[in-house]
């Protein structure tokens, strides 16, 4: 730890969008945190992520604020002052950032989805672990209380022998029939004083141009007009399976008791029985991505009844799983304790060196999901997952989409 002396983790930010504007009013109030640096290919994000940090504590107080700012991140990491980098950049850029933390000798706290790729998260997984770092990934769901509770019930063999799996990852304008990431066919706009469109793009082919939709131009008083965009476009993200799925394939994959494995097959709507896109698990479980009537969430069916889980809801048919509004319950024996919230299990983490509760693995397995989703879509049939192994065994079509090839002058620092 640089700064040991006073049990504090000095933190980088890289990638200052709408995300990190929010994780950082989560983040900086911490008493085991000090902001000391920014990074982002775009000058006005970079400004006024400074003045946030600045203001915050001339606030407190403090009357000498040093906070330094970077276009590349690769000379943040280079500070030997910095114990831990926050990742929120779009997802076409989170391994190759992450696995260079790594590298660096650096903890991360990185946006979900983990990677943008299969391949991507398995060559995480072993940076992680050859540089015996500590990674934490934004699948904040599983500190909530309603999410905690719900997993308890089904981990815990109350719900009995589970029947079905029901999961809703929602839809959108750009793709209201599936929630699958559209081609990426955006006309060329010219791109705004400020921002390093190289730089955007990083491992990302030069046939994606810059459009506002990708990445949107701000105003310093009124930040983004919309954000995120670039999600919905291939090859930049992977559409609302990899953004709701990220958190709500996570949660049932958890209460599954399936972290760091996974689905056997997965079926495409519409092909053979499958109404629904469908993942089958090695005992014969069925997940459906469908919507259930009530939002983005996972709703699992037992012998003993069912529970519903989303974001601020928790229902059920059986009187004895119910839990009284506001009430926050850990789990028995927990390792790691709730009302220490997401962000902060993260710090406790850097600074006793014990894995998070959301580590690298299963951040990889539960990005797999989603990924698998896609490929199936995309393959419009069935495809076999080796979740042990995480191969697709004589598939040569599906596993060319486990990755993409990178354009010249980027790797991951592991390979």
């Amino acid at each position: 730890m640089a700064n040991n002396s006073n049990n504090k983790v000095n933190l980088g930010f890289i990638g200052l969008g709408q995300q990190c504007m929010g994780l950082l009013a989560c983040m900086i109030g911490d008493e085991k945190v000090r902001v000391v640096a920014g990074c982002d290919v775009y000058d006005l994000k970079r400004n006024r992520f400074e003045k946030r940090v600045r203001d915050y504590y001339t606030e407190k107080g403090e009357k000498k604020v040093k906070v330094d700012m970077y276009e590349d991140y690769q000379e943040l990491l280079a500070r030997k002052d910095i114990d831990a980098v926050v990742v929120a950049t779009p997802d076409h850029q989170h391994a190759i950032i992450a696995i260079a933390a790594c590298a660096a000798g650096k903890d991360v706290y990185l946006e979900k989805p983990m990677t943008l790729t299969i391949y991507e998260g398995k060559m995480l997984c072993k940076a992680v672990r050859k540089y015996n770092r500590i990674l934490q990934v934004g699948s904040m769901q599983r500190s909530w209380k309603e999410f905690v509770h719900a997993s308890n019930i089904v981990r815990g063999g109350k719900l009995g022998k589970i029947e079905h799996v029901q999961v809703y990852v929602g839809r959108n304008s750009v793709n209201p029939a599936l929630p699958t990431p559209i081609p990426c066919n955006l006309p060329r706009m010219e791109v705004p004083a400020g921002l390093n469109w190289d730089k955007w793009l990083g491992p990302l082919p030069e046939s994606v141009y810059y459009h506002p939709d990708l990445a949107p131009v701000i105003s310093e008083e009124k930040g983004e007009a919309k954000w995120g965009c670039w999600r919905w476009y291939k090859p930049c993200g992977g559409g609302l399976m990899t953004d709701w799925g990220a958190h709500m394939f996570d949660i049932a994959q958890w209460m599954l008791g399936m972290d760091r494995r996974g689905p056997v097959e997965v079926i495409p709507p519409g092909f053979g029985y499958a109404k629904d896109l469908t993942f089958r698990y090695e005992n014969g479980l069925e997940m459906t991505e469908e919507d259930f009537g009530s939002g983005p969430g996972v709703k699992i069916y037992g012998e003993n009844g069912w529970v519903e889980v989303s974001r601020g809801k928790f229902t059920t048919n059986n009187k004895d799983f119910e839990i009284s509004e506001g009430a926050m319950l850990a789990e028995e024996n927990a390792l790691y304790d709730i009302d220490r919230g997401h962000y902060g299990m993260f710090f406790d983490s850097v600074l006793s060196r014990i894995d998070p509760n959301v580590p690298v693995e299963t951040g990889h397995s539960s990005c797999t999901v989603c990924n698998l989703g896609n490929i199936a879509v995309e393959l419009n049939r069935p495809i076999r997952w080796n979740p042990i192994l995480q191969r697709f065994d004589d598939d040569t079509e599906a596993s060319a989409l486990m990755h993409y090839q990178y354009r010249d002058g980027y790797k991951l620092a592991i390979e």
